[in-house]
């Protein structure tokens, strides 16, 4: 198979205090990138376009990717505004999960040595509980996959959802509702998100609590057997009657510390359980990525800005919306992100 290269601009030098900019790179037709980093460095990119699922995959630290392969075509794919292909990698294997507008959450996964994709058990364990579409998966080092999504099995309304696989995920836990609002309902527009490290399992969400719709984050040190009751992040409230589509993101480094990002009305805070939250920025739609070396993301209006945590920078990857980032294992930031249909990258 040919390899389609994209020559990716290499800007200035992370000493810098200003913010910096990178040159957009177009690529190929789709929306929604997901981005991880196996444990030999190797990048892969998911993402979809229509009903098809796409995974480009780079061993040069995102210098260049293969053409994308096929994962999979799910008939009316949830595709858009933080719906569309989930993806995780392990040690030897990947894994891709997308719900169905009918609400069935489907995972194919990859072992790394022959590169094939292939279909397994659906999620969830009960038929269209995950109309939604929003999900989130995580990998542990020993090839385990964890998930997490709104589920409405109880009483038709949206709760915290999960299952893990210990069969490098062909098959799933019984499902668990983790979460039940005593409100009814946890906020029904906003993704939720998982990590993993060791034997701690770690979701984020945002509720809905006496109008508040606000941050929570679910821990559990038995690999999701048991969870504790969710802690508020941060010491404000957001008082909203509407649907803000923003769940934010977790990392959890090798220190088992929690840091997250998530958005109240229109700023980006950074927080850790237990600890006042610091204001980042303006935008939405945060995400963070690379536990040891925190790597921001968000956007302002349609610019995107990276931020890398330990150096303090912050860098304008370009416009569009839904980026994503990983830290490259020669020291740069490949993000990835979707402006007018199209897939577009940069490696900084």
């Amino acid at each position: 198979m040919k390899l389609f290269i994209v020559t990716l601009l290499m800007i200035v030098s992370y000493g810098c205090t200003n913010v910096c900019s990178a040159q957009e790179n177009k690529w190929r037709p789709g929306l929604q990138p997901q981005l991880s980093k196996d444990n030999r460095g190797v990048i892969r990119m998911v993402y979809g376009a229509g009903d098809t699922i796409f995974c480009a995959t780079s061993s040069n630290n995102g210098q260049t990717f293969s053409n994308p392969k096929l994962v999979a075509v799910v008939k009316d794919m949830h595709l858009g505004m933080s719906r569309g292909p989930q993806l995780a990698s392990s040690a030897n294997y990947s894994m891709v999960a997308a719900v169905d507008k009918n609400g069935s959450v489907h995972t194919f996964c990859q072992s790394h040595s022959t590169g094939k994709w292939t279909r397994c058990k659906n999620a969830n364990d009960v038929a269209n509980s995950a109309p939604e579409g929003l999900m989130n998966i995580a990998a542990d080092e020993h090839d385990n996959f964890y998930a997490v999504w709104l589920d409405i099995r109880n009483d038709k309304t949206n709760n915290i959802c999960f299952a893990k696989t210990t069969t490098r995920g062909r098959s799933w836990s019984p499902n668990k509702l983790v979460y039940i609002s005593p409100d009814k309902h946890v906020c029904e527009c906003c993704k939720p998100t998982i990590n993993v490290r060791k034997s701690d399992v770690y979701i984020q969400f945002r509720n809905w609590l006496n109008g508040s719709r606000d941050l929570y984050l679910l821990s559990s040190i038995n690999g999701g057997k048991d969870f504790n009751q969710p802690v508020k992040l941060g010491d404000g409230t957001w008082k909203l009657n509407a649907c803000p589509m923003d769940g934010g993101g977790l990392v959890v480094n090798d220190q088992q510390q929690v840091t997250s990002v998530w958005r109240r009305e229109n700023k980006i805070y950074l927080s850790k359980p237990g600890e006042t939250e610091t204001e980042i920025a303006s935008g939405r739609n945060c995400s963070i990525t690379n536990p040891q070396h925190p790597i921001i993301t968000w956007q302002e209006g349609d610019r995107l800005k990276v931020k890398d945590l330990n150096k303090n920078t912050t860098l304008n990857a370009g416009k569009g919306g839904f980026i994503k980032a990983v830290k490259t294992n020669d020291d740069k930031i490949f993000c990835a992100w979707e402006a007018d249909g199209q897939i577009i990258f940069a490696r900084l």
